[in-house]
């Protein structure tokens, strides 16, 4: 017991010292940004290929800009895409020109947007605390930073966001936009600082200050964060449409109408000007694309891609209603468990008690409305993807520091005024106990099913022994020890009513997992399923002759047309093929022969004799042959 009362001592006069010297404060939390930064989203970022079939498509759609000079329309593969806005193709050609054409300047505009939005998190929260503690006249450096720490390593070592941090198309500069603009409307909410002119004025003298939010209406421009907040959102819109103004305009509207300040706050935002600047951003793009492509962008852009996803199925992608409740358990695992208590611990159904704090005391209830309206939104939507619920993961994550932070106290405060800014005990011990043997559970389960987790994987037809080179790899055992470890652990520290432990012992189980497991396994992906068809590409680069012409049978493959650099015909059947061959020989074309990527057994349904085609390459799973026309034209003669 003194030994941990010596450790806690010792904790917080080390966060004394940080708060005594603000340069050593700001070093620290630099550091600790970059290191969780890195182990999210920078390390091994750009050395694993392209992953089929989405991310390619956003890759070589940036490589035609880059390489054409044209900035308005996408293009793939020689044909229009009007999937996504221009934001995310700008940035990844961008990012070409800086560092080349690669898989580092695929991935570093949703690596960007993710480490961007932790550290605008992180000061968000310290803002948030050092305001209550302002308030409460209380100095609390150990519960400020060690919530600060944790809020933005949650953020940014959990599945779903690591996934989308580390993948070239636009969801995690979506997120990042999003969130951001959220991040910023509450500071500048929050805040009260109308303008410059009322900063000015206040600056004047005392007796003006109660005057500060007179002056703010008639100010030409909102406060700094307001109109971060308009930037972000333009910039939202110009990633994913109208979107990325819908969500943070549902999640506002509902969290202004809760507290009443629906009025007061338009005001202060001056709606009109916002209005006016996000239009000034977004607008031109899309003027200038409509304007270049017409109805075939509006039709697909506006009504395949935004209003047929929400009310119908599109691609395929249904699911049952509760789709997001295990995308969010999965997706924020192992911290997910938490959130039930974290909502509880708010008791945002006590309006009154709210609307009587002051704005920055709200913090938490802003975090509710913006994992809630989005978890909604996207639970009514009927195409339905574990992406699209990304924006809420930092939402999730303030939730559960929050819940945290209750439990982090300095051996020595000085409170004269106590304010709590939750209408709920700190923590309710059997509430936290329930939770902390529901992650035991978890953790444990997780562990039985990764080490089963050959029995529960499907096949790929890419990896023909698939399930025996996972097993050989090991990587199960190896995740199965790592939660099995963490789920002890934590039984331990329940046992012995050591909470504030709990959440370390998690976040320090994901990153051994990152490490040991996730990262491993990665490359294996990568090594058996995408580097036979880099490879393949490569060969083709040598061996295609001029305006040859290369089929890919069976399957759609877009990461070979990043990597080869050329046009893909995509044919679906053998015989679709076959007819496709013939009737280019019939022609008489130059060159006399074309190229076929398949996978052995569509290849094999084509019927072709060994001398009907000259085998160039076999990887993996696929074969790389030329087909002559004559042999083709032939067999059509004899056949008339």
């Amino acid at each position: 017991m003194s030994m941990k009362l010596s450790v806690k001592h010792t904790v917080d006069q080390w966060f004394n010292k940080i708060v005594k010297n603000p340069a050593l404060g700001v070093t620290v939390s630099i550091l600790w940004l970059i290191l969780i930064g890195w182990i999210a989203f920078g390390w091994n970022l750009g050395n694993i290929g392209l992953i089929d079939e989405t991310e390619p498509l956003f890759a070589e759609a940036s490589r035609q800009m880059f390489v054409t000079g044209d900035w308005i329309t996408p293009f793939f593969n020689g044909d229009t895409r009007f999937d996504k806005p221009a934001l995310i193709y700008w940035c990844q050609a961008i990012a070409y020109h800086l560092i080349g054409v690669n898989e580092w300047a695929v991935r570093l505009p949703s690596a960007i947007a993710a480490f961007g939005l932790v550290c605008l998190g992180f000061y968000t929260i310290q803002w948030y605390l050092l305001k209550q503690e302002e308030l409460e006249q209380v100095s609390r450096p150990t519960r400020r930073y060690k919530t600060s720490f944790i809020a933005a390593a949650l953020m940014a070592l959990n599945p779903e966001t690591i996934i989308w941090a580390r993948t070239g198309v636009s969801d995690m500069l979506l997120t990042g936009c999003i969130a951001s603009a959220l991040f910023c409307f509450f500071l500048g909410y929050a805040g009260k600082e109308g303008s410059r002119r009322a900063e000015e004025q206040e600056s004047r003298g005392a007796e003006l200050i109660t005057n500060v939010q007179s002056p703010m209406s008639h100010a030409l421009f909102p406060n700094k964060w307001y109109l971060a907040f308009y930037v972000l959102i333009a910039g939202a819109i110009l990633t994913k449409g109208p979107v990325g103004i819908v969500l943070p305009g549902l999640i506002v509207a509902a969290f202004l109408l809760y507290v009443g300040k629906v009025r007061e706050v338009l005001r202060e935002m001056h709606l009109l000007v916002g209005t006016l600047i996000i239009l000034a951003l977004s607008v031109p793009w899309y003027a200038l694309v409509i304007w270049r492509n017409g109805w075939n962008y509006i039709n697909s852009f506006f009504g395949y891609h935004n209003l047929e996803r929400f009310t119908e199925v599109v691609n395929g992608h249904s699911a049952p209603w509760y789709f997001y409740f295990v995308i969010v358990l999965l997706g924020f695992a192992p911290y997910s468990v938490y959130l039930p208590a974290s909502i509880i611990r708010l008791k945002f159904w006590q309006r009154s008690h709210w609307r009587s704090l002051e704005r920055f005391q709200q913090f938490g209830l802003f975090a509710w409305f913006w994992f809630a309206s989005i978890f909604g939104f996207f639970s009514i939507a009927v195409t339905k993807l574990p992406s699209y619920v990304l924006p809420l993961m930092p939402a999730a994550a303030i939730l559960v520091a929050l819940l945290w932070s209750d439990l982090f106290s300095d051996t020595e405060t000085r409170q004269t005024i106590p304010v709590s800014p939750s209408p709920t005990p700190p923590i309710f011990a059997s509430l936290l106990r329930i939770s902390g043997w529901v992650n035991v559970v978890f953790l444990s389960v997780l562990a039985t099913a990764l080490l089963n987790i050959t029995h529960i994987l499907g096949t790929d037809p890419a990896i023909s022994n698939f399930h025996e080179l996972i097993e050989q790899s090991g990587l199960p055992v190896i995740a199965g020890i790592i939660w099995l470890v963490s789920a002890v652990l934590v039984a331990g520290l329940l046992l012995s009513r050591r909470w504030n432990y709990i959440m370390s012992i998690n976040l320090i189980g994901f990153v051994a997992f990152v490490i040991f497991v996730l990262t491993p396994a990665s490359f294996f992906i990568d090594r058996e399923r995408q580097l036979p068809l880099r490879e393949l590409s490569a060969v083709i680069l040598e061996a295609k002759q001029p305006n040859e012409e290369l089929i890919m049978l069976g399957f759609k493959k877009p990461s070979v047309v990043f990597y080869s650099h050329i046009h893909v015909n995509y044919l679906k059947f053998p015989q679709e093929a076959v007819e496709h061959i013939k009737n280019k020989a019939a022609k008489g074309l130059k060159p006399s022969s074309v190229l076929l990527l398949a996978e052995q057994k569509k290849f094999l349904k084509m019927d072709l004799q060994p001398d009907d085609y000259k085998n160039l390459s076999t990887k993996g799973a696929y074969n790389l042959v030329r087909v002559p026309f004559k042999k083709m034209k032939k067999e059509k003669i004899d056949i008339s």
